[in-house]
């Protein structure tokens, strides 16, 4: 079923808002991406649409740092000149950066809190699907807690310690609980309980470029 889905998926980008600003300066953007939005373009032209360029209409010198999935919505940052960019993209490689991420998963979790501590790298043969990998895998780690428990799902607060690509959608799955519409690792009903994927970067926290203060930006989980 989710082979099905992704061989039918076509290319089709909110249009409104184009661009949600949480926050502008002269060092940095902070946006609110919505679900089924490019963070950069692909390769393919119907897919130039995507958050770097929207915000580069607005805002001609912001420039990407780090990237969400197409189908995650939730906060990002951008840079507004070199120094931010690589004060920024520092940050995110020293894990100096603190994350939290909203989902809603499959069926009901074991426990209120845990963490999960598997290696992952790229699944080629169904590529960009990612696999745990204990001989070729990098380090990825997810701490997560239950928000909320419902009939058929739990509602989690993830939260990376790694950056890995897929990672929380993967580490989930191990644990047998996908997230509610990933159409790349849910399915049946997992996959049809939901029309985007229930995942949401909630918070982001960092250094200001200038002055090094320590700020968290938020957007609200739109499910």
């Amino acid at each position: 079923m989710a082979s099905t889905q992704l061989s039918s998926f076509i290319y089709d980008p909110p249009q409104d808002p184009r661009l949600e600003v949480i926050h502008a300066d002269d060092d940095i953007l902070v946006v609110s991406k919505p679900s089924g939005l490019l963070s950069v373009p692909g390769k393919a032209e119907e897919h130039s649409d995507c958050l770097e360029a929207r915000a580069k209409v607005a805002y001609p010198d912001a420039r990407i740092v780090h990237r969400l999935d197409m189908d995650t919505s939730g906060v990002m940052v951008l840079a507004m000149n070199p120094i931010a960019h690589r004060h920024l993209g520092l940050q995110f490689e020293r894990r100096k950066t603190a994350k939290s991420y909203i989902a809603r998963v499959w069926g009901t979790m074991e426990g209120e809190l845990g963490e999960v501590d598997l290696p992952l790298r790229c699944d080629w043969p169904n590529r960009p699907k990612q696999m745990v990998c204990h001989e070729h895998g990098r380090n990825a780690v997810t701490g997560w807690q239950v928000q909320a428990r419902e009939t058929r799902a739990t509602r989690v607060k993830l939260l990376p310690v790694t950056g890995r690509s897929h990672q929380l959608r993967v580490h989930m799955l191990v644990l047998g609980n996908p997230i509610l519409g990933d159409r790349f690792y849910a399915e049946g009903e997992a996959l049809a309980a939901a029309d985007r994927l229930q995942l949401h970067a909630e918070e982001l926290t960092f250094h200001h470029p200038t002055g090094g203060e320590r700020v968290t930006f938020s957007a609200e989980c739109p499910f």
